[in-house]
């Protein structure tokens, strides 16, 4: 029981009171904790790729026996996986043979990335705009004081950020050359004031929250680390 509980609850305690206390220590041997736990962070990071490799794999492999609902797309996971693998030990070994030419324009494995990867990514992106103009037009419905603010800063703030804003700024007001950049100008208020105003009270509030997580860590309260939920 202690190597299972207590003693990985003094490593996480011992460890973290370091490393909090090497930002406020001005000796050569903090730089040298800081330096060796990067490197240990290194170390544990490439193992939770292959953790995370593995989690993804067994995810595709059990909706394909199962063949449950979209099997097709996790067959298509292992396609794309298997080409982009493939090509990258391919060019590898063509360049450890000396037959690639480095500096190449053209090579297979920059091929699928700018020729599928990215494309797939722009799609992705482009229907999300639907699912967003979806979202807002539920959202900034004016049914109350609240509501109606909130409708309001977002035309302004999108209208503003267009080019038309401008020429429609001089339309309204053609003889008025300090009023035809208003919607501009009423974005960047909204922007650098009450914006940012509330993004840093929520900033803020996930920083406190942050240091009362670590805390919890730190003191042994919070243990779900440990694969035993909060016992």
């Amino acid at each position: 029981m202690f190597y299972k509980r207590s003693l990985p609850l003094i490593i996480c305690f011992v460890v973290g009171v370091l490393a909090f206390c090497q930002e406020f220590v001005a000796h050569p041997w903090a730089n040298v904790f800081v330096e060796e736990m990067t490197t240990w962070f290194r170390i544990m990071g490439g193992f939770a790729v292959f953790i995370g490799a593995y989690s993804l794999l067994h995810m595709h492999v059990t909706r394909i026996r199962q063949r449950q609902q979209g099997w097709g797309y996790s067959a298509f996971v292992f396609l794309g996986a298997a080409a982009t693998i493939v090509a990258g030990v391919v060019e590898e070994i063509l360049k450890g043979v000396g037959t690639f030419e480095e500096g190449k324009s053209f090579s297979s494995f920059d091929w699928l990335y700018d020729y599928i990867q990215v494309p797939c990514g722009a799609t992705i992106f482009s229907i999300l705009a639907f699912f967003m103009a979806s979202a807002a037009f539920r959202t900034f419905r004016a049914r109350n004081t609240g509501a109606f603010l909130l409708l309001a800063a977002a035309i302004i703030v999108m209208f503003g950020n267009v080019p038309i804003s401008e020429e429609f700024g001089r339309w309204l007001f053609p003889n008025s050359p300090g009023w035809q950049m208003i919607f501009p100008r009423a974005n960047g208020i909204l922007m650098e004031y009450p914006n940012l105003a509330a993004k840093r009270g929520i900033l803020i509030g996930i920083s406190l929250g942050g240091i009362s997580q670590s805390l919890r860590i730190l003191l042994g309260i919070e243990r779900s680390y440990l694969g035993g939920g909060g016992d």
